[in-house]
């Protein structure tokens, strides 16, 4: 049996924290840029290269029709492109525009930026601390 500690409930508060500061950053970081944090999210998940419905899904941890839903609007602003997948015709890839790569990126500096910000007090032994723990609690790729 796992006792927990003061310190263990100070922490997973402090980490609750900390995911709400980075929600809020992803938010205000892609208002000004005319999209949802989730379409933000998509499109700097693709800047990894065309992906499938069913990965996409996946990856970004919503059901499939609202992720139809997500694409159709930002296919209709020219981020994004569907196109038959080699492997089975019935799928769709979906890859970014050349718009859409720009504003990606766009989308990716200015959330990076902010938070680089947040830790830019941060000593270089502290954040070799920060980074360690966060490996250890992170899910290792099979």
């Amino acid at each position: 049996m796992v006792t927990k500690t003061t310190n263990d409930t100070e922490l997973v508060g402090s980490l609750v924290q900390l995911m709400h500061v980075l929600q809020d950053l992803y938010a205000e970081t892609s208002r000004p840029l005319g999209l949802t944090p989730q379409q933000a999210h998509l499109i700097c998940v693709l800047l990894g290269g065309p992906l499938g419905m069913t990965e996409l899904s996946r990856i970004m941890s919503i059901e499939r029709s609202s992720l139809t839903s997500m694409v159709d609007r930002l296919e209709r602003r020219s981020l994004v492109a569907r196109s038959a997948a080699p492997s089975d015709r019935r799928a769709c890839l979906i890859a970014l525009t050349d718009e859409g790569h720009t504003l990606a990126h766009q989308a990716h500096d200015a959330y990076t930026t902010r938070v680089e910000a947040l830790i830019a007090d941060l000593s270089p032994t502290h954040k070799s601390h920060v980074q360690a723990a966060i490996t250890r609690i992170l899910p290792q790729p099979a």
